[in-house]
């Protein structure tokens, strides 16, 4: 599942407009990175009001220049058999979720940029395990506010960017600001962008920032998060490549039974593209070394993706399949063998009910997306969901052990089927509808589960402008 397909899924990307515009009139895509989309040149025919603000002169040369823009998002949950079957608080709650975002990206020249992106993120009571979550609100905060400076390297400038940013690689399976989230992750610190031997590259060393849901965010100096990854683009008819070597440091992790200062370092790589005719693909693996505490760690995950387009048929679907494979641990104590999942959007790979994390897991996935009209897109997907390994946890989507509601003796977490229903109004409105359930398995029971089925289903929309 591609990068554009992830961005349907989470409603977060508005896409090609309903109705095409003036042959004249050239707008680039949304990003889920606001500051990736390029309004250098102001549009002519244009064919919202919205795009005036897109290219602002502020100098009569147009040398300095400003665009604004936006996105505002509204999804509304509602669950049954959380956490399968959670006995306290409740497995059972409907709440929504809100969240803006606007931004200033600002040019003065060739070689001088400021992007100042503030946000606020809202939700109604949640009655569920965990309350209100800290990814849920953000009363007030800064996601992203840079400086960005830039020099000439014949057609391909370096850019130094100093400040806060998010950060997404590849297919976002290892780094990703997680759009499904209601506050975004970002990141303080300084990256380098660049072009080397034909791939694009970024080489960062920065520390993330935690969110403080009723004040000002700070980085923790303590959660450093560096390294560099390349990438070489897709064409018609050559496949693309990521190649990347990351570095994550976090204190006093716990990681079945091993516990202290946890030190990464992951080294993947990626295949995408073309597979000839209709067929699509993607291969990627990491392997991980460091240290917990005193321990070593160790680990390492594969996944692999295989599509196919089907145009003479009915709706022009496209049909895919795949799996995901996350290293666990042998034996609790020691030696740590559970791969550290990073930053990652598991949401689109893993199941859109959120149940199992990229660590110690087992999967595989078989889907189809049809095009039932212009604007309308039904994607309906199943998944199977193992543990790798059952002398180690079940990890959650955010990491987090759930070892308490596993029977050791069980390898089974259960099966998801996903349904989501996409409909885009011309360029800057989607909105969309899914249902999913998980047959919880035989591996999921213990003293604070019931091992209930689960049941998720949600409505949202996204404006983008």
């Amino acid at each position: 599942m591609n990068l554009r397909a992830v961005s349907t899924l989470v409603g977060l990307a508005a896409g090609a407009a309903a109705q095409t515009p003036p042959p004249q009139a050239t707008h680039p895509d949304w990003r889920v990175l606001r500051q990736d989309e390029d309004w250098s040149k102001p549009r002519a025919g244009a064919s919202s009001p919205l795009d005036a603000i897109k290219h602002v002169r502020l100098t009569a040369d147009g040398r300095a220049w400003v665009s604004f823009g936006g996105r505002i998002d509204d999804r509304f949950e509602a669950w049954d058999g959380f956490g399968f079957g959670a006995r306290a608080p409740g497995d059972r709650d409907t709440f929504n979720l809100f969240r803006m975002h606007l931004h200033a990206d600002m040019h003065f020249g060739e070689h001088v940029r400021v992007y100042v992106e503030p946000r606020t993120a809202q939700s109604s009571d949640r009655d569920l395990p965990g309350g209100r979550r800290v990814t849920d609100v953000d009363t007030f905060g800064l996601y992203q506010g840079f400086l960005e400076l830039s020099a000439p390297n014949g057609g391909a400038p370096v850019r130094l960017r100093l400040g806060r940013q998010s950060l997404l690689f590849g297919a976002q399976r290892v780094v990703s600001p997680d759009p499904w989230n209601n506050v975004l992750n970002s990141w303080d610190g300084a990256s380098l962008h660049g072009t080397v031997l034909g791939f694009r590259t970024q080489t960062f060393a920065t520390w993330f920032v935690p969110n403080n849901p009723t004040s000002l965010n700070f980085a923790d100096r303590e959660r450093a998060f560096y390294g560099v990854y390349a990438t070489k683009d897709a064409s018609k008819h050559d496949r693309g490549i990521d190649l990347y070597l990351l570095g994550a440091r976090r204190p006093d992790a716990r990681t079945q039974g091993t516990q202290g200062d946890e030190r990464r370092h992951t080294l993947g790589a990626r295949s995408f593209g073309p597979l000839g005719g209709p067929y699509d693909g993607e291969v990627e693996a990491a392997l991980q070394t460091g240290e917990v505490g005193d321990e070593r760690a160790n680990g390492w995950f594969a996944a692999a993706a295989l599509g196919r387009r089907l145009p003479d048929a009915c709706g022009a679907p496209r049909v895919f399949g795949g799996g995901d494979v996350a290293s666990g641990g042998a034996r609790p104590g020691g030696h740590v063998g559970t791969y550290f999942q990073n930053y990652p959007l598991g949401h689109p790979y893993l199941g859109y009910a959120d149940v199992v994390g990229r660590q110690n897991v087992l999967a595989a996935h078989l889907g189809a997306s049809w095009s039932l009209a212009e604007a309308t897109t039904l994607t309906v997907t199943g998944h199977a969901l193992w543990l790798y390994d059952d002398a180690d946890d079940l990890y959650a989507a955010n990491g987090a052990s759930t070892a308490p509601s596993i029977d050791p003796t069980g390898r089974e977490i259960g099966q998801e089927i996903d349904v989501l229903l996409t409909h885009r109004f011309g360029r800057h409105l989607d909105v969309y509808a899914g249902w999913s359930h998980v047959f919880t398995g035989d591996g999921v029971k213990g003293p604070g589960v019931t091992g209930s089925d689960v049941d998720f289903v949600y409505v949202g929309t996204s404006f983008v402008f």
